[in-house]
């Protein structure tokens, strides 16, 4: 392995770890050595545009283009960067994102990844930066991603809005942060973080091998399970049993939850 494939690996692996600093410091010893690495240059613009270094991430792309004319990435952050530049767009600043290794740390049946639909308008996900957290708002048995300020992300698919409605009814508590974000894709990383008692005994998010979809259903779907945990338990909660508990639960206003963090933050201020 020679050094641009180390330094190729620590400049993925602080990326992945939301370390942008480092990211930058690795993809500039790439290039240093290697001036046309188009990889590299559009990992370095990314992680300067997630630090708010908007014209060192606009020259990144530039660069980027001119090895590869048609680059796709770097023509959509270049259109990202336009709008989080144009005169009168609101002023954000930076954003305080925690570093935390282990933010998107995989645990079986308490969390998943999850691609939005019905995504929000390009200059809200132009501000949206990874590791941000977001938060759950229910309505009409939907669940709707929005920022701290309440703008419109995106919503969850149908059947997991209609599970996770079911069991925040029934008490359960969930953090939600950015993992992909661009101007026509959004995708969070969504944690329990604790279990209401009516669904003790079932998983926020089963496997997907243990689901059988239907033949148009997209990959990451709800279905009905066909295996069962170790203990013996159904490992996802059947279509009888989410309108059984939902004829126990009643109808309350539209929920939004900001979390503990953001409660003991409301707290602090007071």
């Amino acid at each position: 392995m020679n050094d641009i494939d180390l330094l190729e690996q620590r400049a993925i692996d602080s990326a992945i770890s939301l370390d942008w600093s480092e990211a930058i410091i690795s993809n500039k010893k790439i290039i240093k050595l290697d001036k046309k690495n188009l990889h590299a240059l559009l990992r370095i613009g990314y992680a300067y545009l997630q630090t708010g270094a908007l014209e060192d991430s606009k020259k990144s792309y530039k660069q980027a283009i001119k090895i590869q004319s048609e680059n796709q990435i770097a023509r959509e952050n270049l259109d990202r960067i336009t709008i989080l530049q144009l005169k009168g767009a609101k002023k954000t600043g930076k954003k305080d994102i925690h570093f935390d290794p282990n933010l998107f740390l995989e645990l079986p049946g308490k969390t998943k990844s999850v691609a939005l639909v019905n995504i929000g308008q390009k200059n809200v996900l132009a501000h949206i930066i990874i590791g941000e957290r977001i938060y759950l708002k229910t309505k009409k048995r939907k669940i709707e991603l929005r920022t701290k300020s309440g703008e419109y992300v995106g919503t969850f698919p149908d059947d997991l809005s209609k599970r996770l409605f079911l069991f925040i009814k029934a008490g359960s508590e969930y953090s939600t942060f950015i993992k992909d974000i661009s101007l026509s894709r959004a995708v969070v990383f969504i944690r329990e973080d604790k279990k209401g008692k009516k669904v003790m005994k079932y998983a926020s998010f089963p496997k997907t091998s243990q689901i059988i979809t239907t033949p148009n259903s997209e990959e990451d779907r709800e279905g009905t399970p066909t295996t069962t945990t170790e203990e013996g338990e159904e490992d996802n909660v059947l279509e009888n049993d989410l309108e059984k508990l939902a004829e126990t639960l009643h109808e309350e206003k539209e929920y939004f939850h900001f979390g503990q963090e953001a409660e003991d933050e409301e707290n602090l201020e007071e």
